[in-house]
């Protein structure tokens, strides 16, 4: 009988049940994809990562992530707290300002530097493998707003903020709303998302807005998807990085690093802080990176 070892962490969040949670699994190396899903499916959190033996040299470690739904070919919760649980075991590489994981995804080597400043909690940064790219029109507003259960008027669709479709790695339907009250009473319909949603280019909804409850953060979020067998997420990495596509395209004046802090899982009771930051020369994105701190919370094994 075969042992695999696992730990769970919280992702985004300096303090245990806050983010979102994550469960790493080692020793999965001869399973299979069903295997694989089977067992994300027991866990039933947003993602499990499964840790294996890079195939690329360029990697230190090679992950599988799954949904309970689905397998993906990047997730940013789960790239920040694997980096960040492998660096507190000892198995990433030393370097001048912290340590270093590269994880081999399906979307390609993901790069993530891990600090852990004397007994603070560690915060880690990754490098996306993929820059943002914009997707197919947006369904109408009206259409959204109807799916989302909101009146048309909570739904922005002007010049300078409207609904579009971006990806990096994992499309999303971003959807900006007026304000923190109008993104407080979304609530997805999955009758509605199936008749208008689901066949689109990005079938998973990213509502977001410009108001949000802390002084330091720039952005409130929301992100539900049926698809991957989630009705709610407490922080999507993925769709964070795919943002900075979006705000990315609307920033005013002269080129640099430009970041915002974003806020999601308040709504749930799993409060969470991404820390994202674009490169921004001639009008268009040269790198972006998404950081956040992560807090283990439990260990074990599993029999197979």
């Amino acid at each position: 009988m075969s042992v695999l070892r696992f730990h769970t962490l919280d992702v985004f969040t300096d303090r245990r049940f806050g983010g979102n949670p994550l469960s790493v699994v080692f020793g999965g190396d001869s399973l299979d994809q069903r295997e694989m899903q089977i067992i994300a499916r027991e866990f039933n959190l947003s993602e499990t990562v499964f840790v294996l033996a890079a195939t690329d040299a360029g990697a230190t470690h090679r992950v599988r992530i799954f949904t309970p739904g689905r397998e993906l070919p990047f997730a940013g919760h789960p790239t920040i707290g694997t980096a960040i649980l492998l660096a507190q075991l000892g198995e990433a590489r030393p370097t001048a300002s912290g340590s270093l994981v590269v994880l081999e995804e399906k979307v390609g080597l993901v790069p993530v530097t891990i600090r852990m400043d004397n007994a603070e909690v560690p915060f880690a940064q990754l490098t996306s493998a993929r820059l943002p790219e914009q997707g197919p029109p947006a369904p109408d507003a009206a259409a959204l707003a109807d799916a989302l259960s909101l009146d048309p008027t909570d739904v922005l669709a002007t010049a300078e903020e409207r609904p579009e479709a971006w990806s990096a790695g994992v499309p999303y339907l971003m959807v900006p709303l007026r304000d923190r009250g109008a993104l407080g009473r979304a609530s997805l319909s999955e009758d509605r998302w199936r008749r208008t949603l689901r066949q689109h280019w990005s079938p998973d909804v990213y509502v977001f807005c410009r108001d949000p409850e802390l002084s330091g953060s720039a952005i409130r979020a929301r992100m539900f998807a049926p698809e991957f067998g989630i009705v709610e997420d407490p922080a999507t990495g993925s769709a964070a990085v795919a943002l900075a596509g979006y705000l990315g395209a609307r920033v005013p004046g002269p080129d640099g690093t430009r970041s915002w802090i974003v806020e999601q899982g308040f709504e749930m009771g799993r409060p969470s802080l991404l820390h994202l930051e674009a490169d921004i020369s001639g009008g268009t994105i040269g790198a972006v990176r998404l950081g956040g701190t992560a807090v283990r919370v439990l260990e074990g094994t599993l029999p197979l």
